[in-house]
């Protein structure tokens, strides 16, 4: 393996002083047009390769992003983490990815390494509990703006990209009322999050406006996984009266449902209607058709990484909090209650009894 070329050997080839080499791979000084090319000759003819790691170590600052996000196997983040890959591609910049599990400790780790590894910015969609703003009051350099993504920790202050998820939630319950249906329940996320908490306020909004109430037991707190939605789900449909309608938080804890709903001979949405949030792709293939509230993770990360690249250029206007709009995108999960009375009912599946009883216990 070769010894890897140096700028003096570039001077020597393009017959310029180090310090000429140097303005021209660094860009601190104009140089004249015909040393630039005969620089850039020797470059190309020697097979120079700058250090990224060296230039970050002389401008304080490195040309890569970080994004921090709670769970890699979620289906909604990939769609942010590529809108915000895509921008900071087009502006020269390289994403660096970190999954923290929801753990605040690994986030802290994280923002820590990222920060010592003099990331020109960070994205990070924070964990449940995150304890952010101490995170970042340890040293962080002002030249390493963050910038919040999806839902932000309490008492954050700074730049933050979400979408309006009080008014998706006011929206999906508004669909069920509309619907005919006042014996509402609702699947919702870790109370510790904004983005859990700003949905179930848009639900109950929609409730109070109808004057109708909620039974504390018709609230079910889960963890944004299908298996929490599943469990939480199974509660609701034991409990006598059963909601005739659900509203989960997020469309993995929707498909929990629809799986507990089958193995309890339940129907969608003959027996119960039922509502997600995110319109993950999977929606349109679910039996039925998830109807779900749609909001845009790659929108989201391309405004986010666009900010930030804003803040990494110096822009020193206030901070700006965005809220992206929802759609409600209607399928066929569900059903007026004025139809109820017009559907066959089904004749339940037949189960040996120790199937009944693992049911029943689960």
């Amino acid at each position: 393996m070769s010894d890897p070329v140096t700028m003096r050997q570039i001077a020597e080839r393009a017959q310029v002083s180090i310090g000429t080499v140097s303005h021209v791979i660094n860009g601190t000084a104009r140089v004249r047009t015909k040393l630039r090319m005969r620089v850039q000759e020797a470059i190309r003819s020697l097979g120079f390769q700058p250090s990224a790691l060296a230039q970050g170590l002389r401008l304080n600052r490195t040309k890569m992003l970080g994004m921090i996000i709670p769970d890699i196997t979620n289906p909604f983040f990939p769609g942010v983490v590529r809108g915000a890959e895509d921008v900071a591609f087009r502006n020269s910049y390289r994403l660096v990815l970190c999954n923290t599990d929801n753990e605040p400790a690994k986030e802290a780790l994280y923002v820590a390494e990222l920060r010592s590894f003099r990331a020109a910015g960070l994205l990070i969609i924070p964990a449940a509990g995150s304890d952010l703003r101490a995170e970042l009051s340890s040293g962080t350099p002002a030249t390493q703006p963050v910038v919040c993504v999806d839902r932000c920790p309490e008492g954050w202050t700074g730049d933050a990209v979400v979408v309006d998820n009080e008014e998706g939630a006011y929206q999906a319950a508004k669909h069920l009322i509309r619907s005919g249906h006042r014996h509402l329940a609702v699947i919702t996320g870790p109370a510790l999050l904004a983005n859990a908490i700003e949905r179930l306020n848009g639900f109950k909004r929609a409730l109070r406006e109808a004057r109708l109430s909620i039974a504390s037991e018709f609230v079910q707190e889960a963890a944004f996984d299908t298996r929490s939605g599943y469990q939480a789900a199974k509660r609701l449909l034991r409990m006598l009266p059963r909601p005739t309608a659900i509203f989960a938080c997020n469309d993995l804890m929707a498909l929990g449902v629809l799986h507990a709903l089958h193995e309890l001979d339940l129907r969608c949405p003959e027996d119960v209607s039922l509502v997600g949030f995110d319109n993950l792709e999977v929606c349109e293939y679910t039996n039925p058709a998830l109807t779900s509230v749609y909001q845009s993770g790659y929108q989201m990360g391309a405004a986010a990484a666009g900010l930030l690249l804003e803040r990494i250029k110096g822009l020193q206007d206030a901070p700006r909090h965005i809220a992206l709009e929802t759609e409600l995108k209607l399928r066929k999960s569900v059903m007026s209650i004025a139809n109820f009375d017009k559907i066959p009912s089904k004749k339940p599946r037949r189960r040996s009894k120790a199937n009944r009883e693992a049911v029943l216990a689960d």
